[in-house]
């Protein structure tokens, strides 16, 4: 019979190594950084019939930070943008990696990279960083989102690595509440401007009293140009 003791020291083993499985089959940092993940204010992502939108919670911040300089959308390349939740600071490493492979396959191929192939990378070194000792993994969940020709497209990347495409997906604190109510109202002929309408609602429900305009960020790309647009202070506001 083991003592709880060593059990104890057991369980910290497991728990000091991102590459050690628990006897229960899990990645004990892994579990810890979808933690973090869910700690983190939510974002929303709709791909709505004429393009493509995300609506992202920068959640309470210092009355004396200057809201620009707080941003939770970012754009990756014009006509690909992305959002995050968990640590942000981890997020931008991985943003900065994509708008580099962006470029680099612009200039190499004379034409705009993917979609997927931005999420796909992001996600192998998401993946990379569950099985080699020294490292933690990326405290972070991606939603990336963009139009590929004439089609809009919106994916998720997780810790371990894996990646889905979606019509409507929520990442952070109360996403699975988000999600419910997403399935539920959500239709896919809502134009970009309902789709913005409806985060607003979704987000009132959710936030209850801590909800306030002006704690969100919210960009889209239509399909008739894929150009990036974010939206202005005053534009938001027009919304709440």
């Amino acid at each position: 019979m083991v003592d709880i003791p060593d059990l104890q020291h057991q369980v910290m083993g497991y728990d000091r190594s991102a590459t050690m499985f628990s006897p229960d089959g899990l990645l004990l940092q892994v579990e810890y950084a979808e933690k973090a993940v869910r700690r983190g204010s939510p974002s929303i992502g709709l791909n709505c019939a004429d393009g493509i939108l995300i609506v992202a919670d920068k959640g309470k911040k210092d009355l004396l930070i200057i809201p620009e300089s707080a941003e939770k959308i970012f754009e990756v390349d014009e006509h690909i943008m992305a959002s995050a939740a968990g640590i942000v600071s981890d997020a931008r490493i991985l943003v900065n990696h994509i708008r580099l492979t962006a470029q680099q396959h612009k200039v190499t191929y004379d034409y705009p990279i993917d979609i997927e192939s931005t999420i796909r990378e992001i996600s192998d070194i998401q993946q990379q960083y569950t099985q080699h000792p020294g490292v933690r993994p990326f405290g972070v969940a991606l939603i990336v989102a963009g139009v590929d020709g004439n089609k809009s497209k919106l994916y998720t990347s997780d810790i371990t690595g894996n990646y889905y495409e979606y019509t409507a997906v929520a990442i952070g604190e109360n996403d699975d509440q988000i999600k419910e109510i997403l399935r539920k109202e959500f239709k896919r002929d809502m134009k970009i401007d309902e789709g913005i309408r409806l985060c607003f609602k979704v987000f009132k429900k959710v936030l209850g009293n801590n909800y306030d305009i002006e704690r969100f960020n919210v960009a889209y790309i239509k399909k008739e140009n894929a150009k990036f647009n974010r939206l202005g202070r005053e534009e938001i506001k027009k919304y709440g």
